[in-house]
């Protein structure tokens, strides 16, 4: 594992700078890779930013990037409670009581999540996946908007099976004011 991946920003002098990067399915969010996946690097020609925070390989949507240091620690600190809402497709169709398990926090392994925000909502209009998610014909699906104000690894694919729907598609949309609106998958917003 190469350490300098991982780096954290400084906190800057210069112009701080905000990148929104809407990432695809199947990219890493680093800018290197030795075993040649896809990376930040393939999207974003920007030096001096780094991710404020992850978004695992096989999820997609937003991510921040920052030559701030500060900035990736507000983002970042769980003690600073940013809130991330998701949109998440799950397989079968959950009761609100098994929803209301989530909005009042769930003990997963590593403990307790906070309570959350959740909602079935409409399948939102987003971009084809590639590949595309595995349905099974028999079973339905469908669309939560999560809002969670902490981040642990893989805490909303976790917090869905927990109650009993794997999720099959995990599309983040914000992070704390910042959203996906108006940026393509793939893409990225440079703030000034």
């Amino acid at each position: 594992m190469n350490i300098n991946q991982y780096k954290k920003p400084k906190v800057t002098s210069g112009r701080t700078k905000i990148v929104l990067f809407n990432k695809p399915f199947n990219v890493l969010t680093q800018f290197t890779d030795e075993a040649g996946r896809q990376t930040l690097k393939d999207y974003i020609p920007i030096i001096d930013v780094y991710a404020a925070g992850r978004l695992d390989k096989d999820s997609e949507g937003l991510l921040i990037l920052t030559n701030d240091g500060k900035l990736q620690n507000q983002l970042t600190d769980p003690k600073k409670k940013t809130s991330k809402t998701y949109w998440v497709q799950v397989e079968g169709i959950p009761t609100d009581n098994q929803l209301q398990a989530l909005r009042d926090g769930v003990k997963l392994k590593d403990g307790m999540t906070r309570p959350a925000i959740i909602e079935v909502i409409d399948e939102p209009v987003v971009w084809p996946r590639n590949p595309p998610v595995r349905f099974r014909q028999s079973i339905p699906t469908c669309w939560l908007a999560i809002t969670i104000s902490e981040g642990k690894n893989r805490q909303v694919r976790r917090m869905t099976a927990h109650i009993g729907f794997p999720t099959l598609r995990l599309i983040r949309y914000r992070v704390g004011n910042w959203t996906l609106d108006g940026i393509q998958n793939g893409h990225y917003v440079e703030l000034n």
